[in-house]
C-alpha cells in the first residue's frame, strides 16, 4: 500500500503536488535543490546552475484567476497579472495555508530514483539525494512524483551560428540575463521570439542604441489587456467558446487572427508566423507593438553568420558594431536522476500516458507533474495530475493496461504533431481546457453542466458562459471544496478590485427584463446538451489563453 511520497522539486508543480498528497492521507516528502520554494518564480540575482532563472521585469502571462489554483484565490487585491515578485508571495500564502514547508528538505538534490529489487510486488522506488554540504542518503518510498519542470538547461545552438567563436562582442543565453544594465547605448541582437525573446528585446530597447530582433518563423503577439481593459485571458475563454471552436475549427482560427491583425498588422511588422493562431503558443507582450512603430525594436529574419562585430542576417542585410547578443533559443529538459527506461520519448515528448505516467511500470508508482504545454497557466494542468496521480497512487483510480496506454500515447502524439508546431524545445502541447477535463474526468470532478442547470441555474451558467477558471473542478466529487460556488461568482469581484484606486459614481444598472431570461436559459440549456454529449475529447483547439 502507498503511504511515502517523495516529491522531487518545490515549485508550483511541487508544492500542489504535496498539497495533493496530504489530501490523499499519504506522507509526502519534498526535496528542493535550492534553498526556498518557488522554482521558476525565485528571483535570483545570480543564476544558479540547474536551477530554472527569470529576469526582474518578468509579469506572469496569465491572469491571476487563471493562474490560481482551485482552492485558494488570489487575494483580491492584488494585481491581475502579477509581477514575479507577488506570483512568489502567492504561493508563499499557499504554502502558509496548507502548511506545506515542514514537509520540503531545502538545499536536498536528488541525485537518483531507482526501482527497488522487488519492484514488481511492492511499486518501491530508492531515492539517493545529497545535502548541499556533500553527505548522501538513500531512502526508500512508495511512490514518486517528479515536479522538476523544463526551463533548467538552456539551449545554446552556437554550431548554427558560423563565425560565432570570432564574434567580438558578447553572447549570452535567455537564462543570464537579469536586467538592462550595461545595455545603456549599445546595439543589441536578441536572437528568438518567444516570450522571453519578446520581454528582453523590449526591456533592453529602453536603454539600448537599438535593438534587433531576429526570428526565423515569426509569431503571433497578443497584448494581456483585452477588450475594455480587462485580463484577455477572461474574455472568449469560456466552455461555449470551446463548443463553438470545436464546430468551426478553421473560422474560429481566421476570426481570432483577423482580430489579432486589427491590433496592429503582423505582415506589416514583419511578425507575421507561417504557422496558424493556434498552432504554438503567441508571444504575449503588452509593449512590442508600441517599441517595433518608435523604432526602437527592429524585427529582423534570422541570423545566417558572424563576422568579427558584424551580423549577417539571412536576407543578406548587415549590421554593424554589433556589442551585445542574446540568445532566446529556449530550453532542453532533462531529468538526469531518472533511469534512461523512463526517458524514453514518443517524437518529441517524453512516453508519458496523458503526459503523466510511464506506461510500463509493472505498478503506476511514479508520475512526471507539470511537465505539459497548454494556452494557459501550468498551474491548474499541475494541480489537477497531481490530484489524479494521488489517487492512482492510493488504487482508487485504475490505469488501462500497458498496451492501451502505448496506443493512446502513439495516437495523441500523432494528433499533436499535425495541430501543433512541436520541436525539441516544444515537445508537448496540449488543448487547455479539454486537457484539464479528461484528467478531471478520471479524478472524477469534471463538472457536470446540465446538472448544475437544474440545482444551481445561476452557478451552471457562470460555468458555462465565463471564463473556466480551475475552481470549477472544485465543485463536486474527491477534493470537493465548499468555497468553490462563492469562488467562481465572486471572480469577477477580484478582476476588478485592483483597479478602485480612484472613486468614480457609480453608473446606474438596468436588469434585463425576465422574458430575455426565460429565452436566454433556454438556449443556455441546448448548448449545455451539446457540449455534454459532443466536448468531451481533448484533441479539439480552444479560444487563446497564454500562460
Amino acid at each position: 500500500m502507498v503511504q511515502r511520497v517523495a516529491v522531487i522539486g518545490a515549485g508550483i508543480s511541487g508544492l500542489t503536488s504535496i498539497k495533493a498528497c496530504l489530501d490523499e492521507g499519504l506522507e509526502p516528502t519534498c526535496f528542493e535543490s535550492s534553498h526556498d520554494i518557488g522554482g521558476l518564480w525565485r528571483f535570483k540575482d545570480d543564476p544558479e546552475p540547474g536551477r530554472a532563472n527569470i529576469y526582474f521585469s518578468v509579469i506572469i502571462n496569465s491572469s491571476k484567476e487563471r493562474m490560481a489554483f482551485s482552492d485558494f484565490p488570489p487575494p483580491a487585491h492584488f494585481p491581475n497579472n502579477m509581477h514575479h515578485s507577488e506570483m512568489l508571495q502567492y504561493l508563499r500564502l499557499y504554502a502558509q495555508a496548507f502548511k506545506l514547508l515542514q514537509h520540503i528538505c531545502f538545499q536536498t538534490t536528488v541525485v537518483s530514483v531507482r526501482q527497488r529489487p522487488d519492484f514488481a510486488e511492492t511499486g518501491q522506488w530508492e531515492v539517493e539525494t545529497e545535502k548541499a554540504e556533500g553527505q548522501r542518503e538513500t531512502r526508500v518510498f512508495d511512490a514518486v512524483l517528479v515536479c522538476t519542470g523544463h526551463f533548467t538547461r538552456p539551449h545554446l545552438p552556437l554550431g548554427d551560428f558560423p563565425g560565432i567563436e570570432s564574434f567580438e562582442g558578447r553572447y549570452f543565453h535567455s537564462w543570464d540575463y537579469r536586467n538592462s544594465e550595461g545595455m545603456q547605448w549599445k546595439r543589441v541582437v536578441v536572437i528568438g521570439i518567444g516570450s522571453s525573446g519578446g520581454d528582453i528585446a523590449v526591456d533592453i530597447s529602453r536603454v539600448a542604441e537599438k535593438v534587433y530582433l531576429a526570428t526565423r518563423s515569426g509569431a503571433w503577439v497578443v497584448s494581456r489587456v483585452g477588450q475594455g481593459g480587462l485580463p484577455v485571458d477572461m474574455l472568449g475563454t469560456s466552455r461555449m467558446n470551446m463548443m463553438l471552436q470545436k464546430l468551426c475549427p478553421s473560422w474560429s482560427a481566421r476570426m481570432l487572427e483577423k482580430k489579432v491583425n486589427k491590433v496592429f498588422d503582423h505582415g506589416l511588422y514583419g511578425l507575421k508566423p507561417k504557422h496558424g493562431i493556434f498552432a504554438q503558443n503567441a508571444v504575449v507582450s503588452d509593449d512590442l507593438p508600441a517599441r517595433i512603430i518608435a523604432g526602437r525594436v527592429q524585427v529582423k529574419p534570422n541570423v545566417k553568420e558572424f563576422c568579427g562585430s558584424s551580423v549577417v542576417f539571412a536576407d543578406g542585410s548587415i549590421i554593424d558594431k554589433v556589442d551585445v547578443v542574446v540568445f532566446a533559443t529556449g530550453y532542453n529538459y532533462s531529468f538526469p536522476f531518472l533511469p534512461p527506461a523512463l526517458q524514453a520519448k514518443s517524437g518529441y515528448r517524453l512516453r508519458l500516458y496523458m503526459h503523466v505516467f510511464p506506461p510500463a511500470l509493472a505498478q503506476p508508482t511514479l508520475a512526471v507533474v507539470g511537465f505539459v504545454h497548454g494556452l494557459g497557466s501550468i498551474t491548474p494542468l499541475a494541480e489537477m495530475q497531481a490530484r489524479w496521480a494521488t489517487r492512482v497512487f492510493k488504487g482508487l483510480t485504475v490505469l488501462p493496461s500497458q498496451e492501451k496506454m502505448q496506443e493512446e500515447i502513439d495516437k495523441d502524439t500523432e494528433i499533436m504533431h499535425e495541430r501543433y508546431a512541436c520541436s525539441e524545445r516544444t515537445p508537448v502541447q496540449v488543448d487547455y481546457v479539454p486537457y484539464l477535463d479528461s484528467v478531471a474526468e478520471q479524478v472524477g470532478v469534471r463538472p457536470n453542466i446540465l446538472w448544475l442547470l437544474i440545482k444551481d441555474p445561476r452557478l451552471a451558467l457562470q460555468v458555462f458562459l465565463g471564463p473556466c477558471t480551475s475552481y470549477q473542478y472544485r465543485l463536486t466529487g474527491p477534493g470537493q471544496w465548499a468555497g468553490a460556488r462563492e469562488a467562481i461568482l465572486t471572480q469577477w469581484e477580484r478582476v476588478l478590485q485592483p483597479f478602485r484606486t480612484r472613486a468614480l459614481p457609480e453608473p446606474e444598472t438596468r436588469s434585463p427584463k425576465q422574458s430575455i431570461v426565460v429565452i436566454f436559459s433556454g438556449a443556455v440549456l441546448l448548448c449545455c446538451f451539446f457540449y455534454n454529449k459532443h466536448c468531451h475529447s481533448f484533441s479539439f483547439p480552444l479560444t487563446f489563453s497564454k500562460s
